[in-house]
């Protein structure tokens, strides 16, 4: 996976303008606000992804435009390949090798990239929605039909919720609650396997990376936290049965909460040191080693399920970081595409070969 030519127009504060990278390492610095985050988050967005900085779609236009417009050159599955992206009002549109289509559904799973930013530091230590989050992508740039089921879950989950609190006002409505249960059953208990599978092949990978930057001092473990235990060798039937009668017993604190207060949109990802849960125990440095861990854990994985290696994001990351795990970082990426944003000119010059650009109010120059 190589990215080889990035434009852009009316695309946040970016100018107009295209970006030609080097196959290896590209290093883009300058000042802050003036636009590297941005330059990555277009490249993340081809992966048909969300933005990594929580924004919608509309905050993406350039102030004072009506619509935005990327397109990117890359070679993946051994075929150079073309994608446009175009955002008008709050939505986005795709373009894959000429093909129009009406979302970006279908950008999932041709470009792969990993996402590494100052957000993810938090990982560890905040709540469990950016855990899910964090599971939800990787899967999805593995198995595109899991973003699928992830929509049509999250979309039975907004109408469950909508009629548990219509309930107590129209109490002839209750009837029609087993229907929602057994939808939202049916999609949870296939994103419940997903997720235990992924995490089943993430532990040893992330494991390793984290012996790595320990020097074997400290064991690094993770496990999915499902809603219920059941065995492990459950199938998707035994889930979905599970998932179901759950959903009954809570029917009550559901219809008192308005919510539902169950389920894989509420399960979390249990990441351990030595057997400790790193969000109480972990010093920061753990909690950082932590990430590190998960994130290249990550694009190993895709390199090796995917049979080519992702893109690299790194935005900002390396300022966080001491010396050593930078260093681990960097020689981790192999010969992996990198895209790296820094403050700091002379950091730059601790990366030998590659590109390096700079960025000055939304343009991006090649010194």
């Amino acid at each position: 996976m190589k990215v080889e030519r990035l434009s852009f127009r009316n695309y946040r504060n970016l100018r107009e303008g295209v970006l030609f990278p080097d196959p290896k390492m590209n290093v883009i610095y300058g000042q802050n606000a003036q636009g590297k985050t941005n330059l990555l988050e277009a490249l993340w967005l081809f992966t048909g992804g969300r933005s990594f900085r929580g924004s919608r779609d509309g905050e993406l236009i350039a102030f004072g435009q009506n619509s935005a417009r990327l397109e990117l050159d890359f070679f993946s599955e051994e075929r150079q390949q073309n994608a446009v992206l175009t955002i008008e009002g709050k939505k986005r549109a795709a373009t894959i090798n000429g093909v129009e289509h009406g979302g970006v559904m279908e950008l999932v799973g041709k470009f792969r990239a990993v996402i590494f930013s100052p957000e993810h530091l938090s990982l560890v230590k905040e709540g469990p929605a950016l855990r899910r989050s964090f599971l939800d992508g990787a899967i999805c740039q593995l198995k595109p039909v899991y973003a699928r089921i992830l929509f049509q879950y999250n979309r039975i989950l907004q109408q469950r919720n909508a009629l548990l609190k219509d309930i107590p006002r129209h109490s002839e409505l209750l009837d029609t609650l087993d229907i929602w249960d057994d939808k939202l059953a049916q999609k949870g208990s296939q994103l419940i396997l997903e997720r235990d599978r992924y995490v089943h092949w993430l532990t040893q990978p992330a494991h390793k990376v984290y012996q790595g930057i320990s020097s074997g001092q400290e064991d690094f473990s993770v496990r999915y936290q499902a809603f219920d235990s059941i065995e492990s060798s459950a199938g998707a039937e035994q889930w979905q049965e599970a998932f179901r009668q759950a959903l009954e017993k809570s029917r009550r604190e559901d219809l008192s909460a308005g919510f539902t207060t169950i389920g894989p949109h509420r399960d979390d990802l249990e990441i351990l040191v030595d057997g400790r849960a790193a969000r109480t125990f972990a010093s920061q440095g753990q909690q950082r080693s932590c990430v590190l861990a998960l994130k290249l854990a990550e694009a190993e994985l895709l390199h090796r399920l995917a049979e080519e290696p992702p893109v690299i994001l790194l935005d900002d990351v390396m300022s966080e970081l001491d010396s050593g795990r930078q260093d681990y970082l960097l020689h981790q990426l192999g010969e992996k595409q990198v895209f790296l944003t820094c403050c700091d000119p002379e950091t730059v010059a601790r990366y030998s070969g590659g590109g390096r650009f700079e960025m000055k109010q939304g343009q991006i120059f090649a010194p």
